[in-house]
């Protein structure tokens, strides 16, 4: 059986864990890496687009990381229950003409009994910066 640490029910501590593992694995920009957080059949809903299934996350995030180039990623804890976690986050890329943005949003997680994400829901809005000021 596929499990991924910690598992749920989380605590303050473990919803941290998992959270810091999230960002990690997001940074290293590896779609596969990514992937193997999720459930087979995985449900995201991400802006306007509906991707389902750890192939189509793999897929996504291929393209989104071809377009979105020297990006940095920091997930901040809001809340957590049992089985799910609330994160906010902002992180910054360069689309390929050289422009800079940051991106704010939030994700609402729900895990299975194994710790991997059956769910992600997430709410992103982009702002560009000049490169003066970014952060990351």
């Amino acid at each position: 059986m596929e499990q991924k640490l910690p598992l749920p029910p989380f605590t303050y501590e473990t919803a941290l864990e998992k959270i810091q593992l999230a960002e990690d694995a997001w940074n290293s920009q590896d779609p596969e890496r990514v992937s193997k957080a999720y459930t087979i059949d995985s449900e995201w809903r991400n802006r306007d687009q509906f991707v389902n299934g750890r192939e189509e996350i793999v897929h996504f995030l291929s393209q989104k990381w071809q377009k979105e180039k020297n990006y940095k990623l920091k997930k901040e804890y809001w809340a957590h229950t049992e089985n799910r976690i609330a994160v906010r986050f902002e992180y910054e890329y360069q689309k390929l003409n050289g422009d800079w943005f940051r991106a704010y949003g939030n994700e609402n997680w729900e895990f299975d009994a194994n710790g991997l994400m059956q769910k992600r829901f997430a709410s992103i809005n982009d702002l560009a910066i000049k490169e003066e000021d970014r952060k990351f």
